[in-house]
């Protein structure tokens, strides 16, 4: 895949952003996951038009590129995000197994228009106690028993 291709992805990200701000779907954010050179996936961010607060571009077209593509595992794709992604989306990209994720405005850019994601970023260096939401562990024997089941059962799907 050239640049040139790599371009023209990251202007269709761009565009998805644009056009929720025409709609009104979502914030001003874009995805598309590309395999094989064919995008599968565009779309715009929707949390507002949902009332998802999950449905941010990358996970809306992750969601579409797996049922899709009928698979939870996108190894062989590739993700253009019109912003760099919040801990939230890097975890699903990472989780989708993307071969590259390529952004264009970081967050510092999203910050200066009101997208700060910088207090998630600090908060999850910080030991439970010390976060601002607050946490607490508890039926943790319990819970690993489920775990245990998990690592005895043979017919389970890995992912």
């Amino acid at each position: 895949m050239g640049k040139q291709d790599n371009r023209s992805y990251m202007l269709e990200a761009i565009r998805q952003a644009g056009l929720n701000l025409e709609t009104g779907n979502g914030g001003p954010f874009g995805a598309v996951v590309v395999k094989d050179g064919k995008i599968i996936a565009a779309t715009g961010n929707r949390v507002t038009s949902t009332n998802d607060p999950t449905a941010h571009a990358e996970i809306v077209a992750i969601r579409e590129a797996c049922a899709k593509l009928e698979t939870f595992d996108l190894s062989g794709c590739e993700i253009y995000a019109s912003c760099e992604p919040c801990p939230m989306c890097l975890g699903a990209v990472m989780w989708a197994r993307v071969d590259k994720l390529y952004f264009a405005a970081d967050r510092s850019d999203a910050a200066v228009a009101g997208f700060d994601d910088e207090l998630f970023y600090e908060e999850l260096q910080l030991p439970y106690e010390h976060r601002s939401l607050p946490v607490e562990q508890i039926l943790q024997d319990e819970a690993v028993q489920i775990f245990d089941q998990w690592i005895e059962k043979e017919d389970k799907i890995e992912y």
